[in-house]
Protein backbone atom coordinates (compact mmCIF):
# COMPACT_ATOMS: atom_id res chain seq x y z
CA UNK A 1 0.00 0.00 0.00
CA UNK A 2 1.57 3.70 -0.99
CA UNK A 3 1.50 6.37 1.98
CA UNK A 4 0.09 9.08 1.20
CA UNK A 5 2.72 11.82 0.81
CA UNK A 6 2.22 14.29 3.86
CA UNK A 7 0.98 18.09 3.26
CA UNK A 8 3.07 21.06 4.16
CA UNK A 9 1.51 24.43 4.21
CA UNK A 10 4.17 27.68 3.58
CA UNK A 11 2.88 31.30 4.26
CA UNK A 12 4.76 33.80 3.16
CA UNK A 13 3.98 37.44 1.48
CA UNK A 14 7.25 36.98 -0.69
CA UNK A 15 6.34 35.58 -3.76
CA UNK A 16 9.74 34.51 -4.64
CA UNK A 17 10.54 33.36 -1.58
CA UNK A 18 7.22 31.45 -1.58
CA UNK A 19 7.85 29.76 -5.12
CA UNK A 20 11.50 28.75 -3.80
CA UNK A 21 10.33 26.99 -0.39
CA UNK A 22 7.50 25.23 -2.48
CA UNK A 23 10.33 24.13 -4.93
CA UNK A 24 12.52 22.59 -2.02
CA UNK A 25 10.17 20.99 -0.28
CA UNK A 26 8.27 19.47 -3.41
CA UNK A 27 11.80 18.20 -4.00
CA UNK A 28 11.59 16.55 -0.70
CA UNK A 29 8.52 14.34 -1.59
CA UNK A 30 5.93 16.51 0.10
CA UNK A 31 2.85 17.97 -1.14
CA UNK A 32 2.39 21.36 -0.73
CA UNK A 33 0.18 23.99 -0.09
CA UNK A 34 1.08 27.90 -0.38
CA UNK A 35 -0.46 30.92 0.88
CA UNK A 36 0.59 34.91 0.86
CA UNK A 37 -1.57 36.26 3.87
CA UNK A 38 -2.89 35.42 6.96
CA UNK A 39 -6.03 35.04 5.58
CA UNK A 40 -5.48 32.60 2.63
CA UNK A 41 -3.85 30.36 5.33
CA UNK A 42 -6.45 30.26 7.20
CA UNK A 43 -8.57 28.75 4.36
CA UNK A 44 -5.87 26.53 3.27
CA UNK A 45 -6.37 25.00 6.80
CA UNK A 46 -9.61 23.14 5.93
CA UNK A 47 -7.34 20.51 4.84
CA UNK A 48 -5.13 20.06 8.20
CA UNK A 49 -1.47 20.36 7.03
CA UNK A 50 1.17 17.60 8.72
CA UNK A 51 3.67 20.85 8.93
CA UNK A 52 3.08 24.33 8.89
CA UNK A 53 6.54 27.29 7.77
CA UNK A 54 5.00 30.35 8.86
CA UNK A 55 6.87 33.98 7.42
CA UNK A 56 6.51 35.75 11.02
CA UNK A 57 6.44 39.55 9.11
CA UNK A 58 3.85 39.42 6.62
CA UNK A 59 0.47 42.25 7.30
CA UNK A 60 1.30 43.07 10.49
CA UNK A 61 5.12 42.63 12.44
CA UNK A 62 3.20 39.86 14.58
CA UNK A 63 1.00 38.27 11.71
CA UNK A 64 2.88 34.51 12.08
CA UNK A 65 2.71 34.49 15.92
CA UNK A 66 -1.12 34.94 15.47
CA UNK A 67 -0.88 32.11 12.98
CA UNK A 68 1.04 29.88 14.70
CA UNK A 69 -1.38 30.58 17.77
CA UNK A 70 -4.42 29.61 15.27
CA UNK A 71 -2.30 26.63 14.14
CA UNK A 72 -1.79 25.34 17.44
CA UNK A 73 -5.28 26.15 19.20
CA UNK A 74 -6.68 23.73 16.02
CA UNK A 75 -4.56 21.38 15.62
CA UNK A 76 -2.11 21.26 18.43
CA UNK A 77 -0.18 18.15 17.02
CA UNK A 78 0.83 19.77 13.86
CA UNK A 79 4.55 21.08 14.27
CA UNK A 80 5.11 25.03 13.16
CA UNK A 81 7.97 26.20 11.84
CA UNK A 82 8.44 30.23 11.71
CA UNK A 83 11.75 30.78 9.06
CA UNK A 84 11.63 34.95 9.46
CA UNK A 85 14.17 37.24 8.86
CA UNK A 86 13.38 39.53 11.44
CA UNK A 87 16.53 39.65 13.50
CA UNK A 88 18.45 40.88 10.23
CA UNK A 89 15.81 43.28 9.48
CA UNK A 90 15.14 44.53 13.16
CA UNK A 91 17.73 43.28 15.45
CA UNK A 92 15.19 41.59 16.98
CA UNK A 93 16.13 38.23 18.75
CA UNK A 94 13.91 35.32 18.92
CA UNK A 95 14.32 31.79 20.10
CA UNK A 96 12.56 29.08 21.58
CA UNK A 97 15.10 28.03 23.68
CA UNK A 98 12.88 28.71 27.25
CA UNK A 99 10.03 27.13 28.14
CA UNK A 100 8.51 30.98 28.84
CA UNK A 101 9.53 31.41 24.60
CA UNK A 102 7.84 28.30 24.23
CA UNK A 103 4.66 29.38 26.18
CA UNK A 104 4.26 32.80 23.53
CA UNK A 105 5.74 31.58 20.68
CA UNK A 106 3.11 28.72 19.44
CA UNK A 107 6.22 27.24 17.46
CA UNK A 108 8.12 23.88 17.46
CA UNK A 109 10.85 25.80 15.79
CA UNK A 110 12.50 29.10 15.23
CA UNK A 111 15.26 29.69 11.48
CA UNK A 112 16.13 32.39 10.35
CA UNK A 113 16.18 32.74 6.19
CA UNK A 114 18.96 31.78 4.15
CA UNK A 115 18.73 28.21 5.65
CA UNK A 116 19.92 25.73 3.57
CA UNK A 117 17.84 22.85 1.83
CA UNK A 118 19.80 20.12 3.49
CA UNK A 119 19.13 21.94 6.86
CA UNK A 120 15.22 22.90 6.02
CA UNK A 121 15.04 18.93 4.88
CA UNK A 122 16.78 17.45 8.22
CA UNK A 123 14.45 19.67 10.44
CA UNK A 124 11.07 19.08 8.83
CA UNK A 125 11.99 15.25 8.90
CA UNK A 126 12.92 15.61 12.68
CA UNK A 127 9.39 17.14 13.32
CA UNK A 128 7.59 14.71 11.25
CA UNK A 129 9.41 11.82 13.08
CA UNK A 130 10.51 10.27 9.38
Amino acid sequence: MLEEKKLVLIVDDDPDYLFQMKHHVESFGFNVVTAESVAEAEKALVNKPDLAILDLMMETQDAGFVLAYKIKRDYPDVPVIIASAVTSETGLNFNLDTEQDKKWIKADLYLEKGIRSDQLHREISKLLKL
